[in-house]
């Protein structure tokens, strides 16, 4: 059942059209969190831990699919080796002016991780903070070996039918996405000098068994922005929000309500 504290609808963005949900009342005098989720992610596939983040939070949220996924506008063309950039550059700007949201803190899952910290060091002022799970700041190996694992596994029957029940568009939604990632011209991806310019407060939390990147991922944040906060997770895969929710909901929780005190306070130094 349905929290009635919340909504699902679509905005239009850049002319194209967003699926979204809101918790709580976003825009309003608090700092509003905004949900950006994994490479093959979407609304739906965050389950329920932007609820339980919000709710312990005590702070409204908003959560979309990008296009290309859930329940938004399909793409009609390939992705580009900057898609990263250009969600977090061109249209995750957009969204938070069509929500009238100026100080948000953003909390991304892997490919929406990248995307938040892209956009925190691209807009220094814009940005509350930024929590992230997973994040990838370069390509490694043994992401790219994952990927090409599932691209494999996609072929057979299975994975692409439990995808299809999360995506309208589930081909484009998963070919798009693995042609960028296996590319020869990604290889090089890099979104380090964009961490080294945030100047907001980052949580950053990664599982010591994941398995689209090593815990050079974290450590790299850390050598970038010495006041981050780092969480490493034992026994814990790609998905610390599924793989142990009730620590990952109250640490990104806790991060937050650090975060509302301190802009209701009227804001601190750069890392608070």
């Amino acid at each position: 059942m349905r929290n009635p504290n919340e909504h699902y609808f679509h905005v239009v963005v850049g002319a194209r059209r967003l699926e979204c949900r809101s918790i709580g009342d976003p825009g309003s005098r608090s700092p509003t969190l905004v949900f950006l989720h994994e490479g093959l992610g979407s609304i739906a596939l965050w389950r329920d831990f932007p609820d339980r983040v919000c709710a312990s939070a005590g702070l409204p949220g908003i959560v979309y699919s990008r296009r290309g996924y859930g329940g938004s506008e399909p793409i009609d063309a390939p992705r580009s080796t900057r898609f990263m950039h250009e969600e977090a550059i061109d249209v995750l700007p957009e969204l938070l002016r069509v929500f009238g949201l100026e100080r948000p803190i953003l909390v991304g899952h892997s490919d929406g991780a990248s995307i938040a910290l892209i956009h925190a060091g691209t807009f220094v002022e814009a940005d509350a903070a930024v929590a992230v799970l997973a994040p990838h700041l370069f390509v490694e190996p043994v992401c790219t070996d994952a990927i090409a694992e599932i691209a494999r596994r996609y072929e057979a029957p299975g994975l692409r039918e439990q995808l299809g029940r999360y995506h309208d568009d589930v081909d484009g939604a998963f070919r798009h996405w693995t042609a960028v990632w296996l590319s020869d011209a990604f290889a090089a991806w890099s979104i380090e000098k964009e961490v080294a310019s945030i100047r907001c407060p980052i949580l950053a939390i990664q599982g010591e068994d994941d398995q689209y990147g090593t815990m050079r991922q974290l450590d790299r944040i850390a050598e970038l922005q010495p006041d981050a906060q780092l969480l490493k997770l034992a026994d814990c895969r790609h998905s610390p929000h599924l793989d142990r929710p009730d620590e990952v909901v109250e640490a990104v929780a806790a991060f937050c309500r650090a975060i509302a005190a301190k802009e209701a306070a009227g804001g601190a130094g750069p890392h608070g």
